[in-house]
């Protein structure tokens, strides 16, 4: 993609943004994205950077880092945003549409099967395949961690606030502890970045304007704070339900694995689903692509009151996705204006350093807690890294390999 620069005042330039994408473009890229990207919200982060940064070239790595910011800083499905950020982008509100019902369409198809009664579906793929799948989230992790931290920490200072961030994530490890690096970040950078001289913008299409992104951040909040009055006065289980998801998508920061024990809080106690029942569709949750908020359509599935089946699917995934939607579309118009600023942009150099230290630490814990235990799954994870990193070899072949790979592994250390 050629750029053309404009001159603007003080020196600097500012990239003019990729054109405006077809529609079904967005949605087959997002669905390919949908079908192999493994590994949970900070590894669909490292696969939208490769896919859009890397090698589509629709968003540069600061355009990225801002819009990853910018979706840290605000509650819901802390990935899927980023994709509904791009879809805005590239193609206004059917795009962001597109990009997240192609996303979002695989791993709810598979869970809403699954909670039809597909019992066997956690035995369909081998122990050592399921956990080639989680090495795989090592190396995108790591290859995201690695681009990033070239581009958006090349000095000592911005290095020092994603060392910095990795220490208080480390000592707080929390949705807060992860905002609380975020805002020391913007901090030391407003007070020691305001002499930057990297001045460049690389502007990033809104793709809806201020009044629709008003309108959008109004719904927010008027669900938000009127669903629970309106199920207390309208006492119907489709209201009730609707009501509870969309807290559950509105209150929780991190989105991913966090929303698990919230929606388990919402669901079991009230008898809507055994508990039993919620842990095995947990399990089958974590063997598929895409976001794990998709869990919802699973639990919309097995209630044990109408509305059930396909009807409370899609009830419970249109509610749990629709705040991070609403919150999307309501803040990118206004968050394109606050890029431009310089003090904004003091502090988001700051704030991208931290980014780069929270993506560090997710790296060890949960990524990669949960998936080296032994010598033999190092190895195939540094494989899988530098087939992404030296051999640019594309990401869903690299997620097969390495799940054949962890299956060749358990074989082999079952006959030695």
């Amino acid at each position: 993609m050629n750029r053309t620069t404009n001159a603007q005042p003080g020196g600097g330039s500012a990239s003019r943004p990729a054109r405006h994408r077809p529609v079904w473009e967005i949605f087959l890229v997002f669905l390919r994205l949908g079908l192999t990207s493994f590994g949970g919200p900070i590894a669909h982060l490292g696969y939208f950077r490769d896919e859009f940064v890397h090698r589509r070239k629709w968003l540069d790595d600061r355009s990225y880092a801002d819009l990853v910011a910018l979706c840290q800083f605000t509650p819901g499905a802390a990935s899927s945003k980023v994709g509904i950020g791009i879809g805005l982008s590239m193609g206004g509100l059917p795009g962001a549409v597109a990009a997240w019902v192609a996303f979002t369409l695989p791993s709810a198809l598979a869970l809403v099967l699954f909670g039809y009664g597909v019992t066997g579906y956690g035995d369909v793929l081998d122990a050592g395949f399921l956990h080639g799948l989680k090495v795989v989230a090592v190396a995108v992790v790591a290859f995201a961690v690695w681009g990033m931290a070239r581009n958006l920490c090349p000095d000592a200072p911005r290095f020092t606030v994603a060392v910095g961030a990795v220490l208080v994530f480390g000592l707080w490890p929390t949705s807060l502890g992860q905002i609380a690096a975020i805002v020391t970040g913007g901090l030391v950078g407003l007070v020691f970045f305001r002499q930057s001289r990297e001045s460049d913008h690389t502007a990033m299409r809104a793709g809806i304007g201020r009044l629709g992104g008003a309108i959008s951040l109004f719904l927010f909040f008027a669900l938000l704070l009127g669903l629970p009055a309106l199920a207390a006065l309208m006492p119907q289980q489709s209201l009730a339900l609707f009501d509870s998801f969309y807290r559950s998508g509105s209150l929780v920061f991190g989105g991913g694995h966090v929303v698990l024990p919230l929606l388990q809080a919402e669901t079991v106690p009230p008898g809507w689903v055994g508990n039993d029942t919620f842990l095995a569709g947990y399990g089958a949750a974590q063997a598929v692509p895409g976001p794990l908020f998709t869990f919802a359509g699973y639990l919309g599935v097995v209630m044990s009151s109408p509305p059930n089946g396909w009807l409370g699917a899609v009830i419970c995934l249109v509610a749990i996705f629709l705040p991070s939607f609403l919150l999307t579309v309501g803040a990118l118009p206004f968050w394109e204006e606050l890029r431009r600023v310089h003090h904004v942009r003091a502090i988001l150099t700051g704030v991208n350093a931290a980014v780069v230290g929270l993506l560090l630490a997710a790296l060890y814990d949960p990524v990669w807690t949960s998936a080296i235990h032994k010598p033999a799954d190092f190895g195939l994870a540094v494989t899988a890294f530098a087939l992404l990193a030296f051999w640019k070899v594309a990401p869903w072949l690299v997620v097969l390999l390495t799940a054949f790979g962890g299956w060749g592994i358990a074989s082999l250390q079952g006959v030695i």
